[in-house]
């Protein structure tokens, strides 16, 4: 019967121990940090094997480092402490008959670890079993110990270590797309608190206002939408000027100019506005933006 982590314990052995993180400070400054594989099973003779059947595999020039757990505990605060491991090479039956499954349900579940890649290896294969498992669990492979040989092993390795990096490289896009969607947002909301931005359906009707609009006008948003810029400006514009900004709008799509008008304190107020119609190619506008600053 192999020896198994307890055995050891019983016996005072030494267990495989984890890479030695001062390894990688001796490391040439250029040189890539290793992936991060954590191997999970009682039995030490596993690890051993395991890990010198990999010990001179690399992967996007980067050698491998091993974690070592013997429990599925054990393998759950490795994973805690340690967000970079890629994938684990996990083994079903430790502590409990279903210690590994265990582990790979909280893995996705609690950890919320999305992007490791899990390996399920056992030493006590059933068809029927492994298509269950397969189907219930959020692993990536399952294997029986007898047949993972060393080919298959560096074959199943690599092709983990590549859908790692692929998903990492995904999660890392979608986290600078959420920062700059974030900013985004935040510099959208301090414009409409501070700028005069209105938008206009084809008609010339109000279909939104910013804060600013809405405090200077003495109006709610509610009482402009839908209704026309008279809402806005109670005394006509000056036919020259109202000319004008028809001619540009429909001769360039766009109109810059300024603006005399009052706030609804009877202030006067002086505006550089500016006026843009958007429109599908070669189509008639569908909306006007009308964005302005107050000049003192």
């Amino acid at each position: 019967m192999p020896a198994t982590a307890s055995d050891d314990a019983i016996n005072g052995d030494l267990f495989i121990e984890d890479d030695d993180p001062s390894e990688l400070l001796a490391s040439p400054a250029h040189e890539k940090p290793p992936w991060r594989i954590l191997i999970v099973d009682d039995d030490v003779d596993v690890h051993v094997v395991t890990k010198f059947a990999l010990s001179n595999t690399q992967f996007q020039g980067r050698r491998l480092g091993f974690l070592h757990a013997y429990s599925g505990k054990e393998a759950l605060a490795t994973l805690r402490a340690t967000p970079d491991i890629a994938l684990v090479l996990l083994d079903v039956i430790m502590e409990t008959p279903d210690a590994g499954l265990q582990v790979a349900r909280q893995v996705r579940s609690d950890l919320h670890n999305e992007l490791v890649r899990i390996v399920l290896r056992t030493g006590q294969p059933g068809q029927a079993l492994e298509h269950s498992i397969i189907c219930d669990y959020d692993i990536n492979d399952f294997w029986s110990k007898a047949d993972l040989t060393t080919r298959k092993l560096f074959t199943t390795v690599i092709a983990s270590l590549r859908a790692y990096a692929g998903l990492q490289a995904a999660a890392a896009d979608r986290a600078a797309l959420q920062a700059q969607l974030a900013e985004a947002r935040a510099v959208q909301e301090l414009i409409g608190q501070q700028a005069l931005v209105l938008t206009l359906d084809p008609q010339g009707r109000i279909r939104d206002a910013s804060d600013r609009v809405c405090e200077l006008s003495g109006k709610r948003r509610d009482e402009l939408i839908g209704h026309g810029l008279d809402a806005l400006h109670a005394a006509p514009f000056p036919e020259p000027l109202a000319s004008e900004i028809e001619q540009a709008l429909a001769h360039d799509g766009a109109w810059s100019g300024d603006i005399r008008t009052q706030a609804a304190d009877g202030a006067a107020l002086h505006l550089r506005c500016s006026v843009q119609a958007l429109s599908e190619a070669g189509g008639a506008p569908y909306e006007y933006v009308a964005v302005a600053t107050v000049l003192v």
